[in-house]
């Protein structure tokens, strides 16, 4: 077993041992979503929603809320607290870089949010009857650009913050404005038209992640691919920066 794959092990054995990543980043977002679909009202069509229900159109609204967690909130939070405690500086002095930690941590990350993807998609589809994504492959697509945009963003959070307090307190103003963005907090089509225009490229692709799911198109939006291309862009910043930046002490 190569040196990186015995951190991954390791940190997703971590992960697994942490209530709070387990119960809020990966169960949470279908709990709340079977949770609201017990209501009857919310499980009947509405013009409101395109003749969708509810639960149809904030399926893809929970799924960010995971990916926000685990990415934006969780992510540089362990990341300062490694750094903090001297982690990553003992690690130095071995054989084994810091980075490699680094990168097995994003692993872990990665393969949470998809595990949270996949148990949200399944749920919702055998116990609301909630159709699986229309577009399989343009939603995994939308679904890895838009958690690596965001594992990038909280990786540029964790290489600011001079400590792990300051990176909670970056890490929840960027999970509060991700949320915003996708709708999370207030439906899409009662925010001003600016800022449903910003949710269609700003990680994690809300947007794109709601059309590939359902089959709809939004009128007058952006290109699916325009808005890929965007938030990979935005992935690519995001980690050139990080990487300029980070602190390993």
């Amino acid at each position: 077993m190569s040196a990186l794959l015995r951190i991954a092990v390791t940190e997703a054995r971590l992960l697994t041992r942490e209530p709070v990543a387990i119960s809020v980043g990966i169960l949470l977002p279908t709990v709340l979503l079977l949770g609201l679909g017990a209501l009857p009202t919310l499980r009947e069509p509405s013009p409101e929603f395109g003749g969708l229900r509810f639960v149809d159109t904030w399926a893809p609204m929970a799924l960010i809320l995971g990916m926000g967690i685990l990415c934006v909130q969780h992510l540089p939070s362990v990341l300062a607290a490694y750094r903090e405690r001297g982690v990553l500086r003992r690690m130095s002095t071995t054989p084994v870089h810091p980075g490699m930690l680094l990168t097995a941590q994003i692993a872990v990350v990665f393969a949470a949010a998809a595990v949270s993807a996949a148990l949200l998609v399944l749920s919702s589809w055998l116990v609301l009857d909630v159709e699986p994504p229309s577009q399989p492959l343009l939603f995994t697509a939308a679904f890895a650009v838009g958690t690596v945009s965001l594992i990038a963003l909280g990786v540029l959070v964790a290489a600011l913050a001079p400590s792990t307090g300051a990176a909670n307190g970056l890490s929840m103003t960027l999970y509060m404005l991700v949320l915003f963005l996708g709708g999370v907090f207030l439906p899409r089509h009662v925010l001003p038209d600016f800022l449903v225009r910003m949710g269609e490229f700003s990680p994690p692709g809300a947007q794109l992640l709601l059309e590939s799911w359902s089959g709809s198109v939004g009128d007058a939006g952006l290109p699916q691919l325009v808005q890929l291309a965007i938030m990979a862009g935005v992935a690519v910043v995001a980690a050139s920066l990080a990487a300029r930046t980070f602190r390993w002490e």
